[in-house]
C-alpha cells in the first residue's frame, strides 16, 4: 500500500478501513474478488470499527457501576426471577413504546444486576443509556442548582433513550429530592423510558422523599405505563456465602485414620466406663448379678428353692 493512500485515509478518518486494508488487498488478489466485492469488504471493516467505538463510548457515558450481561446471570439461583419478562425487555421494544419499568424487592436479589444488564443490551441495540443511583440524581441537581445550571443537568437526564435510577429506598433522601425526581419523571413521561429500582414498598416513598405530594405525583405518572417487576428470594450477592461456610466446616473436621492403621484400631475400641461405676465392675459380683435380675443364691436342680451360699 502506498504512503499517499494511507495518509489520505487518515485525513478522511477511515482508520477502520486502513487497519484491514493490507489484509483485504491480499485476499482480493488470492480469491480474485471483483472491485465491487473488494469495496464492500473494506467498507464493512470501517463500519464494524465505528460501531465498536460508538458502543464503547456509550458504555462509558452510561456510567454503569459494573458492566453486566444477561448471559452471565445465574438464573438457577433464584427461580422467582421472571426470566421470560426480562428477556422480553431485552428486545428493547419497551423503549420504542416509551414505557417505564419499576423493580421491587429486598436488597441483593439481583435488581441492580438486571437493570445494568438490560441497559447494556439497549446500548448493543443502538440506544443511549444513563445509569445513576438516586443519590447521584439528587447530588447532580443540588450541585448544579448551587451553580445556577439546573437546565444543563436536566438536559443530561432527558436526553438518553433509557434512564436507569437505582437504589431507591436505601435511606431517607435530602430535602427537595422529591422535587428533583418529579421534574425528571414528569419531563420523560410518555417521551423516553425510565427504569427505577426500590427495596421499599411504594407506600414508603413519601417518607423517603420527605414530600408526600411529590411522591404521589411521581408514582401517578411513572406507574401509568410501567411494567412492575417484583423479585423475592435470597440474596444474589450472598449466593456463595453458604457454600463457603459449609466448605470451611468440612475442612475443620479432623481427618479419619486410614483403615487398618493402628490409630484406626484405637478409634474403633469401645470407650472404657469410669472407675466405680456399675459398668466398671467386673460383672461377676453380687451387684452385677442383681443388675441382671438374677438371685445371687444357688438354686436346686428344679430351680424352685434356692440354697444359702456355701460359707466356704
Amino acid at each position: 500500500m502506498k504512503d499517499a493512500l494511507g495518509s489520505a485515509l487518515r485525513r478522511l478518518r477511515l482508520s477502520g478501513l486502513l487497519e484491514g486494508l493490507e489484509v483485504r488487498l491480499h485476499e482480493a488478489q488470492s480469491h480474485g474478488l471483483s472491485h465491487e466485492e473488494f469495496l464492500e469488504l473494506i467498507v464493512q471493516d470501517e463500519l464494524a470499527v465505528r460501531t465498536d467505538r460508538r458502543r464503547a463510548r456509550r458504555v462509558k457515558a452510561a456510567g454503569f457501576r459494573e458492566l453486566k450481561a444477561l448471559e452471565d446471570f445465574d438464573w438457577s439461583f433464584n427461580p422467582a426471577v421472571p426470566r421470560k419478562v426480562i428477556y422480553e425487555l431485552a428486545t428493547c421494544r419497551f423503549l420504542k413504546e416509551a414505557r417505564d419499568v419499576l423493580w421491587l424487592g429486598p436488597p441483593g436479589v439481583g435488581k441492580s444486576y438486571l437493570v445494568q444488564a438490560l441497559g447494556y443490551q439497549a446500548i448493543r441495540a443502538g440506544h443511549q443509556v444513563l445509569y445513576r443511583s438516586i443519590f447521584d440524581v439528587v447530588r447532580d441537581f443540588a450541585q448544579d442548582e448551587a451553580l445556577g445550571g439546573v437546565d444543563k443537568v436536566l438536559a443530561k437526564y432527558l436526553k438518553p433513550d433509557l434512564l436507569i435510577i437505582d437504589d431507591m429506598g436505601m435511606k431517607q433522601l435530602p430535602r427537595r429530592s422529591g422535587e428533583y425526581l418529579f421534574e425528571v419523571v414528569m419531563r420523560r413521561y410518555e417521551v423516553r423510558s425510565t427504569m427505577m429500582t426500590s427495596n421499599r414498598p411504594l407506600e414508603d416513598w413519601g417518607k423517603l422523599l420527605g414530600d408526600v405530594p411529590s411522591a404521589t405525583a411521581i408514582l401517578d405518572r411513572f406507574l401509568h405505563h410501567a411494567e412492575v417487576i417484583q423479585i423475592t428470594g435470597r440474596s444474589y450477592r450472598l449466593r456463595g456465602a453458604g457454600r463457603r461456610v459449609r466448605e470451611e466446616a468440612e475442612e475443620s473436621k479432623p481427618a479419619k485414620a486410614p483403615l487398618g492403621s493402628e490409630a484406626e484400631r484405637e478409634e474403633s475400641k469401645p470407650a472404657k466406663a469410669p472407675l466405680g461405676s456399675e459398668e466398671g465392675s467386673d460383672g461377676g459380683g453380687e451387684a452385677g448379678i442383681r443388675a441382671e435380675g438374677i438371685s445371687s443364691r444357688p438354686c436346686d436342680d428344679q430351680g424352685a428353692h434356692c440354697r444359702p451360699l456355701d460359707p466356704r
